[in-house]
């Protein structure tokens, strides 16, 4: 089978959802890849380390460009991001030590809760109040943590964000927005704060895989499958543009709805991986 053209094509669902709903993708990546990596006989016991790897890898580029677009729009606290960082690096670190020793199944409990979570947050969303309107809900006597507060904070985000490969957004907002940040500027910080979760991640899962090497598929460099990794940047690049250009001619609560569909599809596909 080329399997080329399967990266490619799940690279473009993943680059428009990217643009469209402002996600890294990795909630559709992991589960995606761990279903084409079993069908194409990777090591069972190391074919979640392999998705989660190259799915971080694939969140430098897409946080990047989302990193550069917010910051031109100046809606980034980079005073958060300096405080934020340290701790991001060593908690992202760490949770991808920890990941190394876990074992696969433990590693698909986890990110199928999570998942599940994702869909779940999302879904209340939309049931609730616009985005548009959640500034209105900002109190004046909540503010941000000190300086090893948000140290603290760093940590939790990266540790999480390494052990299910995402850009650390659908953590990082609601804690600034709790903080009193407003919405802008929250989710401009929180797509800064993913460059460095992403490349912590990837550079955590290249060094963790490359004591495992003898047992990993040719052309990985750790647990990141370059291959993969290589057709999924490219198809995203090419969709993502078109995703954010959809999202403002189309009804954008609709579209939520069917990436929360897709969101369970995935959750209950991987929960029933777990009786296999």
């Amino acid at each position: 089978m080329e399997w080329w053209l399967i990266y490619l094509l799940l690279g473009a669902i993943v680059g428009f959802f990217a643009g469209l709903l402002g996600i890294g993708g990795g909630l559709i990546i992991v589960p995606a890849l761990t279903v084409i990596f079993t069908a194409q006989d990777f090591p069972p016991d190391r074919i979640l380390h392999l998705a989660l790897g190259t799915t971080m890898a694939t969140i430098i580029f897409t946080s990047a460009t989302s990193l550069y677009t917010h910051h031109r729009h100046a809606a980034v606290n980079w005073s958060i991001f300096k405080y934020m960082t340290p701790g991001i690096i060593i908690g992202t670190l760490g949770g991808t030590v920890l990941a190394g020793t876990l074992s696969s199944l433990i590693l698909r409990i986890i990110f199928t809760l999570f998942i599940f979570y994702a869909a779940t947050n999302m879904l209340l969303k939309l049931i609730a109040k616009p985005e548009s309107k959640l500034d209105s809900n900002l109190e004046p006597h909540r503010t941000l943590p000190g300086k090893p507060g948000l140290f603290a904070a760093g940590g939790v985000i990266g540790a999480v964000s390494s052990l299910v490969a995402i850009g650390g957004g659908l953590l990082t907002v609601p804690f600034l927005t709790m903080c009193n940040i407003r919405l802008k500027h929250a989710i401009g910080t929180a797509a800064a704060i993913g460059f460095p979760i992403a490349v912590a991640g990837t550079t955590g899962y290249i060094l963790n895989g490359l004591a495992q090497s003898h047992a990993l598929p040719e052309f990985s460099l750790g647990y990141v499958y370059l291959p993969a990794l290589g057709w999924l940047i490219l198809a995203s690049m090419l969709t993502a543009p078109l995703g954010a250009k959809t999202t403002h001619s189309t009804q954008t609560a609709t579209l939520k709805k069917i990436f929360v569909v897709l969101l369970y599809f995935l959750a209950v596909k991987m929960l029933l991986g777990l009786f296999n």
